[in-house]
């Protein structure tokens, strides 16, 4: 097509794709004026520190650009205003777009765009329009030549050879796949393809877009990378399934089958990374919506389960999971897959979506069969577990190895002798035998889940059982009301039917109250005997227990006054978890969202115990 163009003033999308270049090499122009808007400029650095491709590609056409003005082919200037905070802020509703088309239209020039909505706003506007379609071309991602039948992820880091896990779950080896070392210029070409790719293929997707972060969607490849400053140097990892498994090849029983058929409303599937609870997940998804002939979407972040064209699969709306449960309970499906269950708010959503009726599978990362209802059971009120979560079904090497339901029930918890602490009680069974595995409930203001177990096998509980310590953690919360800050006290369940309390010998007054209400008070809510002991019959200087303040932005780790500015090593159950030192007032203090919070979180809502040890 031979057109004639004058004065071309090309938007943020035509330099990128270097649309300027290529429009001179195939028409005739005769010395056209490129009147290059700031406000692309202004968008291009931002890409450029961003450290994305397209900021990168867009700077290198315009010094192309600058090149054919020294040759004589052209004339290169930047006029127009820079965006402000206002345009930029509103910049995904148009007004850095309608900055590019007020300069196009007050210089009488042609707009030049690759952007079909810019393209078809400029006509609106009588604006002359030059829409660039750039062609599309089906080529395979290069990454994809390390994967063959038995390859379920390839790793690529800057300055080391690339590697590749190889085999099935449970079975699985670490193998070099060349001995070339990949330097930063190669991996930033790989990286360049795939974002290219996700910008041109409609079975590509950009599912995270972060400072350092990328994660793609590429057909059945996801590929993370990660660059400086969030990795020390660039990574590309690349993960496909290896195995397409029927249902029917699990050899499910005959009632486990009629379970899935009939009665399971809410299902949980838990099992390490790379267990094959993915694989489980698209066999189970297939049958419901091919055997069963049900309605199935999934809510995924990001969409890597593959599944038949009969199976829609939503990403976060708007970049939120709320918003895509929204829509989800206005298109009724009768089976909704969430992968996967991580934080509080996914397990609230999934709640929330199964108390409305809707059929649930949830994946969740677990180590043990119980951890996957034992992580739902901190989150919801206990009475509702059963209607949640009626079948977990625990993934181990590719294969089945537990499946429990939940049951309701009132009765005395297993462990404990006094009739008149019966209270309602989740039963979680073996679903194939029916045998009590585990008990959860409530203790006080505790949600506790009892392994029976410990309880019937004294010995595995390494002379303490479970239910002692239960009892001691919740009289000790409970006195500590009554006590000064930091004071130290102790308790020991010496029986069923009777604990020991010891304290200072000035505080024992606080404990027992006026005629011995208060002592009698915390008997009666805890349902078990107390003896009051000084102190010094029973010393235990270290580790001590710490108070946690939870604020909307950080937690506060309060470790006294006295103990400021001095080291400590912070335990969970006895189990080392970080060293930090103490500000003036003797706190630390930890941002809310990353990881370190949410493990102590997770630690509160599970009752377990945070002491310090001072260094």
């Amino acid at each position: 097509m031979c057109i004639k163009m004058k004065t071309i003033v090309p938007d943020t999308s035509a330099v990128i794709i270097g649309a300027v270049s290529a429009i001179l090499e195939k028409e005739d122009l005769d010395y056209p004026e490129i009147i290059v808007p700031e406000a692309v400029v202004c968008e291009l650095e931002h890409q450029a520190n961003a450290d994305r491709s397209e900021g990168i590609a867009g700077l290198n056409e315009l010094q192309h650009l600058q090149k054919l003005q020294y040759e004589g082919e052209l004339s290169v200037s930047f006029k127009g205003k820079r965006p402000t905070n206002y345009d930029i802020k509103y910049a995904k509703s148009g007004e850095i777009d309608a900055l590019i088309r007020d300069l196009a239209r007050s210089e009488f020039a042609t707009l030049l765009t690759n952007d079909k909505v810019q393209a078809e706003t400029a006509k609106a506007q009588g604006i002359p329009v030059y829409y660039y379609k750039q062609k599309y071309v089906e080529k395979e991602l290069s990454i994809a030549k390390f994967f063959d039948e038995k390859t379920m992820s390839v790793h690529l880091k800057e300055n080391v050879v690339p590697m590749a896990k190889k085999g099935t779950p449970g079975h699985i080896d670490f193998v070099k796949l060349s001995d070339e070392v990949y330097n930063y210029k190669k991996l930033e070409e790989i990286i360049d393809e795939i974002i290219d790719k996700a910008k041109s293929d409609s079975k590509t997707y950009l599912e995270s877009v972060k400072e350092g972060s990328f994660v793609v969607q590429s057909r059945e490849y996801r590929i993370s990378i990660a660059k400086p400053p969030f990795s020390e140097a660039i990574e590309v990892t690349a993960v496909r399934p290896v195995a397409d498994i029927d249902l029917d090849q699990y050899h499910l029983s005959d009632k486990l089958m009629g379970r899935i058929n009939n009665n399971a409303e809410g299902i949980l599937i838990s099992g390490s990374p790379g267990a094959g609870k993915s694989t489980f997940v698209q066999a189970i998804a297939k049958y419901y919506s091919g055997e069963l002939n049900k309605i199935v979407k999934t809510m995924e972040s990001p969409r890597d389960l593959q599944l038949p064209d009969e199976i829609t699969q939503y990403a976060p709306l708007e970049g939120s999971m709320e918003n895509t449960a929204d829509v989800l309970l206005l298109v009724r499906p009768d089976y909704t897959i969430y992968d996967e269950l991580r934080k509080n708010h996914d397990f609230n959503i999934f709640a929330d979506m199964r108390l409305a009726g809707v059929g649930m599978i949830g994946v969740v990362h677990a180590t043990r069969p119980i951890d996957a209802i034992q992580r739902i059971a901190s989150r919801v009120e206990l009475g509702v577990i059963p209607s949640i979560v009626d079948t977990s079904i625990y993934i181990e090497d590719g294969e089945i190895k537990s499946v429990y339901e939940t049951k309701m029930t009132v009765k005395v918890p297993s462990g404990m002798k006094e009739a008149d602490l019966a209270r309602p009680v989740i039963e979680v069974r073996d679903f194939e035998t029916g045998e009590l595995k585990n008990e959860i409930y409530t203790y006080g203001e505790q949600t506790i889940v009892m392994d029976l177990d410990l309880i019937n096998n004294p010995s595995q509980s390494q002379g303490k059982s479970s239910v002692d310590s239960i009892a001691e953690k919740e009289i000790l919360r409970r006195i500590k009301r009554y006590l000064p800050k930091k004071s130290e006290v102790y308790v020991e369940v010496v029986s069923p039917e009777r604990a020991n309390i010891y304290i200072p010998d000035e505080l024992v007054p606080k404990i027992i109250g006026k005629n011995g209400k208060r002592i009698a008070e915390i008997e009666e809510k805890i349902g078990i005997s107390l003896g009051v002991e000084v102190i010094n019959e029973k010393k235990n200087e270290n580790p001590f227990e710490i108070d946690i303040i939870h604020t909307k932005k950080q937690l506060i780790l309060d470790l006294g006054r006295e103990n400021g500015r001095s080291n400590f090593d912070i335990l969970i159950e006895g189990e080392y978890l970080l060293t930090a030192t103490t500000s003036k007032k003797g706190e630390i203090k930890i941002k809310n969202g990353i990881e370190l919070s949410d493990f102590i979180i997770e630690a509160i809502e599970m009752g377990l115990k945070i002491t310090a040890v001072k260094k």
